[in-house]
């Protein structure tokens, strides 16, 4: 007779893998947050790097959902908003210096923001997670416009338009730190960044997080063997909610406000992109994406009033052509070379980048045109020293040939590879 047991342990992978795969990475994240301030960045690069590190855990929070227990919500960050919130109150109250609260380091404001946000998700999720999909959708989308409504509505909780803020050098210092400084703040956003990153991966491996990722490919099955999926999902909800509710904290302490913004479609939206696009079947995806789309949103508009609409364009084409996001390529990449077949497909992979940066070209050209057109002041699109308007027949030259060459190199491509 077969020994299935001795089977099942030879697909288990090794101490040595386990070691090189798990805790190697998180060993190397810790050291690259060591080593990033000895190459003496500046006070903006700071700041960037420190709302980084906010969305990362933001956009691992949201993954938790969208990628573990497949629950699309349209309305996330009423818990990072709703944990910055009470992060904000709590900051408030030390500031007084009243009884406890006197003796409380603002350090330690995203695990306020992480109870807000699980108190949240266990009040919210009770009635959203007794349905999934799109009812699901639908609901949070309603709690969303709900939670910002009231926003502007509950000004002795939410401050109204102008939002509440708070002070970050109040309260006794933790590790030296006053949090005054933003290259203090950089390691206050660093701890706790590293923090939500190692919280949500060890959830990955709970039988908890096993059995979110098999709610979401069978529900029918995981009832079956004696579990329930509504109740998976509300746990899951919670926990999401709780590290939504830490990238509150850490928000609140880095920028010291919060207004009904935060709590709006908007952020909820911008997140569900990050996450996207960096990969929802990857733990590393989110991260990708947020770092992606952070330094994007910070730098991109710098360059072009379209930067918008450049994001947009990149998640749609992401959504049809690579529904494993950047980390899909990478990971797709790094396993082509391990397994030997670089050789196999480079001259693929040339064409399909030739041929996206022919299509890159054409939207550049046609979207930087149109937006100078429509402004109407009469500013023309000048890369490298062309003149490209309207009249212009280069510019449709441009705006139509590269596009046509790309689209046909990169279903090129695709059929090569399909071969």
């Amino acid at each position: 007779m077969t020994d299935m047991t001795a089977t099942y342990a030879a697909l288990e992978p090794s101490r040595a893998e386990k070691f090189r795969q798990r805790t190697v990475p998180l060993i190397a994240f810790a050291v690259l947050l060591l080593v990033i301030p000895l190459f003496n960045p500046s006070r903006s690069m700071v700041t960037l790097l420190n709302h980084m590190g906010i969305t990362i855990v933001f956009a691992l929070s949201y993954n938790m959902l969208l990628g573990r227990a497949g629950l699309l919500s349209f309305g996330h960050a009423v818990y990072m908003g709703l944990g910055g919130y009470f992060a904000v109150h709590v900051m408030n109250w030390v500031a007084d210096g009243s009884g406890f609260w006197g003796a409380v380091p603002v350090f330690t404001m995203p695990a306020f923001g992480f109870g807000a946000g699980a108190l949240a998700g266990a009040v919210i999720g009770w009635p959203s997670c007794r349905r999934a999909g799109t009812p699901f959708a639908m609901i949070s989308l309603g709690v969303a416009e709900l939670v910002a409504a009231a926003g502007f509505m509950f000004d002795s909780l939410f401050g109204g338009e102008m939002g509440i803020s708070g002070d970050r050098m109040s309260g006794p210092e933790f590790l030296g730190l006053s949090l005054g400084p933003v290259d203090e703040v950089y390691w206050f956003i660093a701890f706790w960044t590293f923090i939500g990153v190692l919280g949500t991966y060890a959830f990955t491996r709970t039988p908890l997080g096993k059995l979110s990722e098999a709610t979401r490919d069978n529900p029918e099955r995981v009832e079956f063997v004696g579990y329930s999926p509504q109740r998976v999902r509300y746990l899951v909800f919670i926990f999401a909610g709780a590290f939504a509710g830490m990238a509150g904290g850490m928000s609140a302490v880095q920028d010291e406000i919060f207004t009904p913004e935060n709590l709006s479609l908007i952020p909820s939206g911008a997140i569900l992109i990050a996450t996207y696009v960096g990969g929802i079947r990857y733990f590393t995806g989110p991260i990708m994406g947020a770092i992606i789309m952070t330094y994007m949103g910070s730098n991109l508009s710098d360059y072009t009033a379209g930067w918008l609409l450049y994001l947009g364009l990149m998640f749609v084409g992401v959504v049809m052509f690579l529904p494993n996001g950047i980390a899909g390529i990478v990971y797709g990449t790094t396993d082509t070379i391990r397994a030997g077949r670089l050789g196999e497909v480079w001259q693929s992979w040339l064409i399909r980048l030739a041929g996206l940066v022919l299509i890159a070209t054409s939207v550049i050209t046609i979207v930087e045109v149109a937006f100078r057109w429509s402004e109407g002041y009469g500013e023309v699109f000048e890369p490298f020293g062309l003149h490209l308007d309207t009249t212009n027949l280069l510019t449709w030259v441009l705006g139509v040939v590269p596009l046509v060459l790309g689209v046909l190199l990169v279903l090129k491509s695709a059929k090569g590879e399909s071969k």
